[in-house]
């Protein structure tokens, strides 16, 4: 815009009326949100239909730029092959993120969005699919573990097997069983952080889940379960354990497990915000704890970033 047509604009400004005033001010934050969706959102590398790197601009539609592949002859954008593919209301997306950083609930969402709540649900778990793949590449030094317990969760069911209950309550044995759920929780002093369901609490699964991760020449730090014992003996894994119902919380002085209760108790706190939890979904919310507690400065632009990632041609992001 030249100078001249912009002076005239301003001037043009002091006689809106307060409605007209408003209008502007929409116009402008549709403006500022897309702006900041095209820099969350990088041009696509490869057709992800084909996964060819030939393609060239076909169009805009819905605000995004289109592509057409020179192989496959198919059209795609940059969300083609994302879990925001085909998503509304994409001049909201930033608000929403925003939410997720803060942790906010699904009718808290809607009405900051100016969406339906069912709109809001949606989002949070097509956009928290990609955030399950962010895990830790080593555990190394000194690794805690330990397992928290999750009361199992049918919310949303309306054609339960069992009686209902009413929300909170205890299960009445210990361990994981049919009425709770079992994660465990592996975290080094450095702050990374492991989480996984477990549907069996022994060495076999506890293998599983840790060996790609822990550091051969890692020092484990655990209570006196059989099974962690079992694992670190199977494994030849060094292990330091602490008894903590004896209130001997600290073993030579640097050895405990303190660090990774208190990630514990951090994530029990924090999933009591949202009422219960289905144990459907309870993976999802995990990697959304996970995420939070490990980019401390995360913003909306990259959170977006990281949620549009292909998960048909992208290998899964990690972080050390």
């Amino acid at each position: 815009m030249r100078n001249s047509t912009f002076s005239q604009l301003l001037q043009h400004l002091k006689s809106l009326t307060p409605l007209q005033k408003e209008k502007i001010e929409d116009v402008l934050h549709h403006t500022d949100a897309m702006d900041g969706l095209s820099i969350a959102i990088n041009n696509p590398e490869t057709c992800p239909h084909c996964s060819s790197i030939h393609y060239q601009k076909w169009g805009i539609r819905s605000n995004l730029q289109r592509y057409r592949c020179n192989s496959c002859n198919k059209t795609f954008n940059a969300l083609s092959g994302t879990p925001l593919a085909r998503l509304r209301h994409k001049d909201k997306w930033i608000d929403f993120t925003n939410d997720l950083i803060e942790s906010k609930s699904i009718r808290e969402s809607a009405r900051h969005c100016g969406v339906n709540k069912d709109t809001t649900f949606r989002w949070r778990h097509r956009m928290l699919n990609n955030t399950k793949s962010l895990t830790p590449q080593h555990l190394h030094g000194i690794v805690e573990f330990d397992e928290t317990y999750f009361l199992e969760s049918e919310k949303g069911n309306h054609h339960l097997k069992r009686k209902p209950r009413k929300r909170g309550g205890k299960a009445s044995q210990r361990g994981v069983s049919s009425e709770q759920t079992a994660v465990l929780v592996a975290r080094d002093r450095n702050g990374n952080t492991l989480d996984a369901i477990l549907f069996k609490s022994n060495q076999k699964t506890l293998a599983e889940v840790m060996l790609p991760v822990v550091d051969k020449d890692a020092l484990l730090c655990s209570d006196k379960k059989r099974s962690y014992l079992a694992f670190a003996k199977t494994n030849h894994l060094t292990l330091k354990t602490v008894v903590s119902s004896a209130k001997n919380y600290i073993t030579e002085e640097i050895y405990h497990i303190q660090n990774v209760n208190a990630y514990d108790s951090r994530l029990k706190q924090w999933i009591k915000r949202f009422n219960g939890v289905a144990t459907k979904y309870l993976e999802s919310y995990l990697a959304w704890r996970r995420l939070l507690d490990t980019q401390k400065n995360l913003s909306a632009e990259r959170l977006l970033g990281i949620i549009a990632k292909r998960q048909m041609i992208c290998q899964p992001l990690t972080w050390t």
